[in-house]
């Protein structure tokens, strides 16, 4: 009689239900992984992740608004290629070096509190790039002549010259997916930089933000940095440094190697923040690959197609074709990207660069810090060590 009961409940029960888990299975392991594999549309929406965007209401065009003052707004066309023959529009920010910020306050129009911050030296603090410090004092009397107010008619012109002056130096930032160029520890970024007195770039590649909704491909992407990266070479002649973090560290190898074979003038250094090895092992120990990861096909899935369909970003295999000097900074308890896959990199330059090429260091950052994916430019030791690293190779080209 228990027996039977039994039986019943399961037919009225249990078949059902492993009906449901039978096609939630095949639904969620087999039917997802298959739309992927034969997406690349799917498959560039979960690599560059265009769609999530943090703060929301955030007016791009007036990044005084997350306090970046002195910081200019514009424009610029990325051209040269068959499927965007009119060009795509990306957005771009130049913020200026604090010690001109400071200078030219009154020029710029510096809201008052953050004016204030600068006269009671809230906003001081060593003064770096002596060489800039005595330009800026020779020619600032011609140049407040020229522009006494700065509006939008001259502003373009007033940065660009400022960015001419000798003794500057600029940091080109390439940023990760997910968000736009004014996300919160994307301008701690800026304002770390600013302080040291480098001119930062920032842009958002197509796709993202306010520049063309152009579905973003790595070529696309690296293609944009190298437009920017032009940009910034055709006005001056001071030492360009590439700052590449997260997925920006797989742009930024790939452009640096795309320069260094097409022999044109590259940065004088690369810092690579949270960086991986290549897709394939970054996708593999990513987060949302957990349910996934172990399943027997992931690779033909999900790995293979990707690599098929040029979404590779091996900055595992750039590293080794472009000769300036690299640092890696990986945070111990980075769970977007494993902190052994920066420290592989690392290796892998270390074994495969000519020795007569720039070297590559290594920072590591204990876990008990905190500073996760993201928070790095929070290290108290941060400012120091980018310093050390750009200073020591502004006057050696390799």
């Amino acid at each position: 009689m228990l027996f039977a009961r039994r039986r019943h409940f399961f037919k009225r029960v249990g078949l059902p239900c492993l009906v449901i888990a039978l096609l939630l299975f095949l639904l969620f392991f087999v039917l997802l992984p298959f739309a992927f594999r034969t997406s690349v549309t799917l498959q560039r929406g979960i690599l560059f992740l265009t769609f999530i965007t943090y703060p929301k209401g955030l007016d791009l065009t007036k990044p005084e608004s997350i306090g970046l003052y002195a910081t200019r707004n514009f424009y610029i066309t990325v051209k040269n290629h068959d499927e965007d023959e009119d060009g795509v529009r990306i957005g771009v920010w130049h913020v200026l070096p604090k010690n001109a910020a400071r200078r030219f306050r009154r020029e710029l129009n510096v809201a008052a509190d953050v004016e204030s911050a600068i006269v009671n030296n809230e906003l001081s603090g060593p003064i770096h790039g002596n060489d800039n410090n005595r330009e800026l004092e020779r020619l600032a009397p011609a140049l407040r002549a020229e522009f006494p107010v700065i509006v939008p008619e001259n502003e373009q012109l007033f940065y660009e010259r400022l960015l001419r002056m000798p003794g500057g130096t600029v940091v080109l930032y390439l940023h990760g997916n997910t968000a736009t160029r004014g996300s919160g520890h994307r301008s701690e970024v800026y304002k770390l930089l600013r302080h040291l007195n480098y001119h930062v770039f920032s842009f958002d590649y197509r796709g993202y933000a306010d520049s063309d909704p152009v579905p973003p491909s790595e070529d696309g992407v690296v293609r944009d940095a190298m437009m920017v990266f032009e940009y910034i070479a055709n006005l001056t002649t001071n030492p360009i440094y590439i700052w590449g973090h997260s997925l920006g560290t797989g742009v930024a190898t790939h452009m640096c190697a795309k320069l260094a074979s097409m022999k044109e003038r590259g940065p004088h250094g690369v810092i690579l923040e949270s960086p991986f090895t290549n897709i394939r092992d970054e996708i593999r120990l990513h987060p949302f690959s957990r349910p996934f990861r172990h399943l027997p096909w992931f690779d033909y899935m999900v790995s293979q197609p990707m690599y098929d369909n040029r979404l590779r970003f091996e900055s595992d295999k750039h590293i080794s074709k472009f000769p300036q000097p690299v640092m890696i900074m990986h945070a111990e308890d980075d769970v977007v990207v494993p902190f052994h896959l920066g420290y592989q990199l690392y290796r892998t330059g270390l074994d495969t660069r000519s020795r007569s090429w720039g070297p590559v260091e290594f920072h590591r950052f204990d876990r008990s810090h905190g500073y996760g994916h993201k928070y790095l430019c929070r290290a108290p030791e941060m400012s120091g060590l980018v310093e050390s690293f750009i200073e020591g190779y502004r006057n050696t080209i390799y």
